[in-house]
């Protein structure tokens, strides 16, 4: 099976457990960078301006991404990480989802969160996207379970 790890990391930490999943796995990895990056003003969540709220919520939001050197699409399973924003996945993993047809691949999500868990994310992706195979998940930060991992992604 081919594996591919994308994630998108605003503050590093998703991309850490990224890398850390790619080596335990022997897989290959590759961020989803956002066309115009995010400064630390669009992620205060605290102002309702900021442009991570503004985008947060407006359902239709989709934030652009640069585009990837690796086709998701040549992979069995795709894993995608993200932090929780609002309890759910940030827009930009809504932009990926829309632009690739991954119909017929695993989608394994992992998120990193200091105090929400995944479940509403799990929740708002199957109901976006009910023809997707998407796992049950997990969230990583500091401890990955190997065995929980592999077993996701049967």
């Amino acid at each position: 099976m081919k594996i591919l790890i994308t994630y998108v990391s605003f503050s590093g930490v998703t991309k850490k457990v990224a890398l850390r999943l790619k080596e335990m796995l022997g897989a290959d990895e590759e961020e989803i960078v956002p066309s115009k990056a995010y400064i630390l003003e669009d992620l205060n969540w605290n102002d309702k301006y900021s442009r991570s709220s503004m985008e947060m919520n407006d359902e239709k939001s989709r934030p652009s991404f640069k585009p990837l050197t690796l086709d998701p699409l040549a992979y069995d399973v795709i894993f995608i990480g993200y932090p929780i924003w609002w309890y759910v996945e940030p827009r930009l993993i809504d932009t990926f989802l829309d632009y690739y047809d991954l119909k017929n691949k695993i989608i394994v999500p992992f998120a990193t969160s200091g105090s929400s868990g995944i479940a509403g994310s799990l929740t708002h992706l199957r109901n976006l996207y009910p023809s997707l195979n998407i796992k049950e998940g997990l969230l990583l930060n500091d401890y990955i379970d190997e065995n929980k991992i592999r077993a996701l992604m049967s």
